[in-house]
């Protein structure tokens, strides 16, 4: 069996959504969200990764991030041939993008910059793996 290969072929942030007046405290809550779509005909994944950032006092996030990646296979031919460790290794890929644009974004309101900690996700490849559809 070849070993599948993968690159990222582009990102994009296609929902920003960030209310500063919510920032009440540096006691923060994370909520990540994963999802992904298949494509078989191109053999391209697309990834939907959300990044919810709120007051652990409040319910509602302040912050909430939606970036969506592309990435491309090599030999791979259908849903089943992706192996484990792409969905482990797509979301560590994108993680830092998100983290620096939020970082940007918040600097840039002549705020305190709200500054992610680098982090292990790992225990999202589940989630993505299951919540992912192909077409």
């Amino acid at each position: 069996m070849q070993k599948a290969a993968f690159s990222i072929i582009n990102y994009q942030f296609d929902r920003v959504q960030i209310d500063l007046n919510n920032h009440k405290s540096k006691n923060l809550s994370l909520v990540f969200n994963t999802n992904g779509l298949y494509n078989k005909e191109n053999s391209t994944f697309e990834l939907q990764f959300v990044v919810k950032v709120a007051n652990k006092e409040a319910e509602k996030p302040f912050v909430e991030i939606s970036c969506k990646g592309n990435f491309k296979f090599e030999n791979v031919s259908c849903f089943e041939e992706i192996p484990d460790f792409f969905y482990r290794n797509s979301i560590a890929i994108l993680f830092p993008y998100v983290r620096s644009y939020l970082s940007l974004v918040t600097t840039q309101a002549n705020v305190p910059g709200i500054i992610l900690p680098t982090l292990n996700l790992s225990n999202l490849e589940t989630e993505l793996k299951t919540n992912t559809t192909t077409k």
